[in-house]
């Protein structure tokens, strides 16, 4: 059956949807949710201290701006061209593995003196779908304590720390303690229609935003349905052996009661081809414990949402829209004369 859209006018008035995360995971759900709704509000990790986003982080003192330039480009409406542009990587000399996106980040955060306003600024130049949102400005290292005792501070030493001990992470923090949210980041949580935690990586991507001062707090108490989208499969380095229910917990550790209502996750098999590749690095399609869900008192909702295509066991922008947008529907309340947004109609 061929996917129906909404009219213009039920995309501008779509529902308000807050999506919390980082990496690969919240840009990748981005791209299909812009196609059934414009309010969309991106609340971003800004913990990452690897790659490209390291280097400017370490160079000029600036927040990280990889997962950010990320989200951008999924919701960009740009000529083919500036999208080039923004995920061309430098392969030689002083700015080799740097990408041109960061580049341009880094340089209206220079001149705006701001990286809030460099983000807003850059998010008009791409004409993006919805907002994307830096869940801090404060300069904030990843710290990870380990069931054996060990403590290991940045995000990639940590995915590292784990590979080479094999040990699974207890607990993790921000350093320094209970960093400030951005005033937009509280202010889109409050007025949503929906909550999104998720997809993506869990300690380094989903929790770290929860860390920050006031924000998980903000989710328990907003009155929007909180769905936490599970992956499709375990991360080397960070959940190897973890169940649905293990996220679940070890979200429900950092954050609040009330931080989740419902639990998305994918029944749709992974290719063998797959199956092969992620086995090398001990991942695996993640086991979904019903029972335990359940005695959590969470609402488990399930559907195929994997990718069929692609070198990665990745969600289907357009399958996980969809679920989103059918999970939302069923559960929010209309009001047609008043301040919150329509649900939309089929």
């Amino acid at each position: 059956m061929a996917e129906s859209y909404p009219t213009l006018h039920q995309w501008e008035r779509g529902p308000k949807i807050v999506a919390i995360g980082g990496g690969t995971g919240l840009s990748t759900m981005l791209r299909g949710l812009k196609k059934y709704t414009r309010n969309l509000t991106a609340i971003v990790t800004v913990a990452d201290n690897g790659g490209g986003s390291g280097m400017l982080r370490q160079d000029l003192g600036m927040p990280p701006p990889g997962d950010i330039r990320h989200c951008m480009e999924s919701l960009a409406n740009t000529e083919p061209i500036m999208e080039k542009l923004l995920t061309y990587r430098f392969t030689e000399g002083v700015l080799a593995g740097q990408s041109f996106g960061n580049l341009i980040l880094a340089a209206l955060n220079g001149i705006t003196g701001s990286f809030e306003t460099a983000v807003a600024e850059m998010s008009h130049v791409l004409a993006i779908t919805g907002r994307v949102v830096p869940v801090t400005s404060a300069d904030v290292q990843l710290e990870a304590v380990f069931e054996n005792g060990a403590r290991v501070t940045g995000e990639s030493q940590i995915a590292a720390f784990k590979k080479e001990q094999d040990c699974r992470i207890h607990h993790v923090s921000l350093t320094p303690d209970h960093p400030r949210a951005t005033p937009a980041a509280l202010e889109a949580i409050g007025e949503a229609d929906l909550i999104l935690l998720g997809p993506g990586s869990l300690y380094t991507s989903i929790i770290p935003n929860l860390l920050v001062e006031g924000v998980a707090r903000a989710v328990a108490q907003a009155d929007a349905p909180k769905l936490y989208i599970c992956n499709i499969m375990t991360q080397d380095g960070e959940t190897e052996g973890y169940t649905a229910a293990d996220h679940l917990e070890a979200l429900l550790a950092h954050g609040e009661p009330g931080l989740v209502d419902l639990c998305l996750a994918n029944t749709a098999p992974v290719r063998p081809g797959l199956l092969e590749k992620y086995r090398v690095e001990d991942a695996v399609p993640l086991t979904v414990d019903r029972e335990r869900v359940a005695a959590m008192g969470l609402e488990l909702v399930e559907r195929p949402v994997a990718s069929e295509e692609g070198s990665y066991a990745r969600h289907d922008p357009d399958k996980l829209a969809h679920a989103v947008l059918d999970i939302y529907r069923s559960r929010a309340v209309r009001i047609f004369h008043g301040a919150r947004r329509y649900i939309l109609e089929d």
